[in-house]
């Protein structure tokens, strides 16, 4: 597998950087982590995880000036992979921090779960879901079976302005998306580094896209 070329994880001090990467590794990807422009400009393909507050990634990620090396990556169909906060920053704002832009790879805001209409859910949403996959065609959910179980760590999830882009649902009280992709680009609301099995099948996908 290590003539996929390397994988660059996007370090801007909010991710579960050890995790991921020991993962890619344990597959036989080839991994550099890091804030580098040119590095990860040159990577095969490129990972964006995060776990924390919307608006502080975002002010991180233009501190370290990675914005552009993201949109780049989307804008030259190279494969491209969100991970929890990372998936939520592909898209135009959150309720989390408004008045804040993301990246705007993905037209769409992400939303909290709604604690009043739903009084009985623990926020965040934390544990073991289960994921029933759509359009699986797509090389990303190849030898993955339906409702499989996934390990989510969220307050917040993705409501896209194209209901297309949904691979993949899981319901806590209400149905969110839990799996993204159109073309080169991909994100997952859970942690596939943290989902065994599973979410190691996700992760051999991606780097062999």
């Amino acid at each position: 597998m290590r003539n996929g070329g390397t994988v660059g994880i996007v370090d801007y001090g909010m991710g579960n950087l050890r995790s991921v990467s020991k993962a890619i590794e344990h597959l036989g990807g080839t991994v550099y982590v890091g804030s580098d422009q040119k590095k990860l400009s040159r990577a095969a393909k490129l990972i964006l995880p995060g776990v924390g507050a919307f608006g502080q990634a975002i002010q991180e990620l233009k501190k370290r000036r990675l914005m552009d090396v993201i949109l780049e990556f989307a804008e030259r169909k190279k494969p491209l992979f969100g991970i929890c906060l990372g998936l939520q920053l592909f898209f135009d704002s959150s309720a989390e921090n408004p008045g804040v832009k993301g990246l705007g790879i993905w037209k769409g805001t992400v939303c909290g779960f709604n604690a009043r209409k739903h009084p009985t859910l623990k926020i965040p949403h934390m544990g073991w879901n289960q994921v029933s996959f759509k359009r699986r065609s797509l090389p990303i959910v190849a030898k993955l079976k339906d409702n499989g179980y996934f390990y989510f760590v969220h307050s917040y999830y993705a409501k896209p302005k194209d209901s297309r882009l949904i691979c993949g649902e899981t319901n806590y009280g209400i149905k969110f998306p839990a799996l993204l992709g159109a073309e080169n680009i991909f994100a997952v609301q859970f942690h596939p580094e943290k989902s065994q099995r599973l979410g190691l099948q996700i992760l051999k996908n991606f780097i062999r896209l």
